[in-house]
């Protein structure tokens, strides 16, 4: 394996289904902006409750894309 550097983004995805889910929705919507994801790793998941019922999700994601030479 060439020796690499990565860039980090920090994103937190959401969803009223599920964390994964959430986790999709984050690394989905940044391949819209950023090339050559390679990896995500999530750091925080927390809900949102709305009358005494889980109305969504919400997940915090480092996400890891390699560097253009």
């Amino acid at each position: 394996m060439a020796n690499r550097s990565y860039g980090l983004l920090e994103i937190v995805g959401t969803s009223t289904d599920s964390s994964d889910d959430a986790v999709r929705n984050a690394v989905e919507r940044a391949a819209k902006d950023t090339r050559h994801i390679d990896w995500f790793q999530v750091i925080e998941t927390r809900g949102y409750v709305k009358d005494d019922v889980v109305h969504h999700f919400q997940v915090t994601v480092k996400i890891g894309y390699r560097l253009e030479d």
